[in-house]
């Protein structure tokens, strides 16, 4: 089991459960370092002083708030911690709402809660009451000094807690300038058509059909060059063409679709999708 990064108790009523928090998740990014061409040496980052170029000491650099025009108003590491918030043990359950009344922008982290060996029975009673009454646990929670709001959530038997973004960190739609469909005023043709379009292609959610074919290619890219292969620079790709006839690029993407579903056999959609209501 991964490693715990804190442990504590679910607290709702006047019921705790010991609980340890643990990743759910696990990043697969490709990194690189930064290296000297010439002889393939680590480069080194250095702290240098915008104003005479030297080289700055780590004692010597302070916390600065950028009030812009070049003003700094310097916050001291003391007159931080004051402001920390209490370091309790707990994640306070405050209400619970229904998923579907979450919009997925607030989601942030995700991580798993297990329980304490000693809490199976309170820890299995919360899971199987969320699970029956379809409801995600809304609370708040410190760690590593600071303050999360969070989601709990039941899934597959085990809580999910994920952090959550502050309304305002959400970039108001209205701040985007998109023009509305009132706007556009899509044609009930052209509405129809994007319906069955979506429909054709509509299927149950299955992850493990995605992959980051990107990283695969880099590590292909790596180990080939590290066997001494020579990769040819690829050709560049040719622009994609303007959609300039919205009718028709539906009906060509209809008609694909509905070619791929047939070749499944006859009158059979392929796995997992649902045919295409005509």
């Amino acid at each position: 089991m991964p490693r715990a990064i804190w442990s504590g108790s679910v607290s709702f009523g006047l019921v705790n459960v010991p609980v340890k928090l643990v990743t759910a998740t696990s990043s697969k990014d490709v990194r690189f370092h930064q290296l000297h061409a010439p002889d393939h040496a680590r480069i080194q980052q250095k702290r240098v002083c915008s104003a005479d170029g030297e080289e700055v000491e780590y004692a010597e650099i302070v916390k600065g708030y950028d009030l812009g025009g070049g003003r700094y108003v310097v916050v001291e590491p003391e007159e931080l911690a004051s402001l920390d918030p209490e370091g309790t043990r707990s994640i306070d359950i405050e209400e619970f709402v229904d998923l579907a009344d979450i919009d997925p922008l607030y989601f942030e982290h995700s991580y798993y809660l297990v329980p304490d060996e000693r809490a199976a029975k309170p820890y299995a009673l919360l899971v199987e009451a969320m699970q029956r009454t379809g409801k995600v646990a809304l609370g708040r929670f410190v760690l590593r000094t600071k303050q999360y709001w969070a989601t709990l959530r039941a899934r597959d038997g085990v809580l999910v807690l994920a952090t959550m973004l502050y309304a305002d960190e959400i970039v108001a739609i209205e701040d985007l300038g998109v023009a509305t469909t009132e706007q556009t005023a899509p044609s009930e043709r052209e509405l129809a058509m994007a319906t069955q379009l979506v429909e054709s292609l509509a299927t149950e959610f299955d992850p493990t059909r995605y992959h980051d074919e990107y990283r695969e290619k880099v590590l292909a890219l790596v180990e080939a060059k590290a066997e001494g292969q020579v990769i040819a620079a690829p050709a560049e790709p040719a622009p994609a063409a303007p959609v300039v006839d919205l009718m028709a690029a539906l009906e060509a993407s209809l008609a694909a679709a509905k070619a791929r579903g047939s070749g499944a056999g006859d009158g059979e959609a392929p796995k997992g999708r649902r045919k295409a209501s005509a």
